[in-house]
């Protein structure tokens, strides 16, 4: 089954009936045919964007399902993980990437992955596929 990253964009905007981008991903996610990859920092993410909305309440049972769900793998956070990620932050100063995005560039690249769900584009700064772009 082909796999794709998703970002904290896609999660945000499932998540968030009044986000700007809610109805397209919500469109988007009814046909997509993929096992998603994503990581505990993307959810952190996540739980940090919702933090002062109405969806602040769902966020726990969201990343519970996630995280339970045969369609979706969580990487854990791990201090190997940050390192690496703080070196590629570090490696393209040059760039606006947040940390999380270096930790999910990596991730990606370790499984040889190209498309991500998002709009964001640092990731095609490094080279993937924005499929809600």
């Amino acid at each position: 089954m082909r796999i794709v990253f998703a970002d904290a964009f896609y999660f945000v905007a499932r998540l968030n009936a009044r986000d700007q981008h809610h109805q397209r991903v919500v469109s988007f996610s009814r046909e997509l045919r993929a096992a998603l990859l994503t990581t505990d920092w993307v959810l952190m993410e996540v739980a940090d964007a919702l933090a002062a909305s109405e969806c602040r309440s769902r966020v726990r049972a969201f990343v519970t399902h996630l995280r339970q769900s045969a369609a979706c793998e969580v990487v854990p956070a791990s201090r190997e993980l940050f390192d690496h990620s703080l070196d590629l932050y570090h490696q393209y100063a040059d760039k606006g990437w947040t940390l999380t995005d270096c930790s999910s560039i990596l991730v990606m690249r370790e499984r040889g992955l190209l498309d991500v769900l998002t709009a964001d584009h640092h990731f095609e700064q490094a080279g993937c596929n924005l499929l809600l772009k």
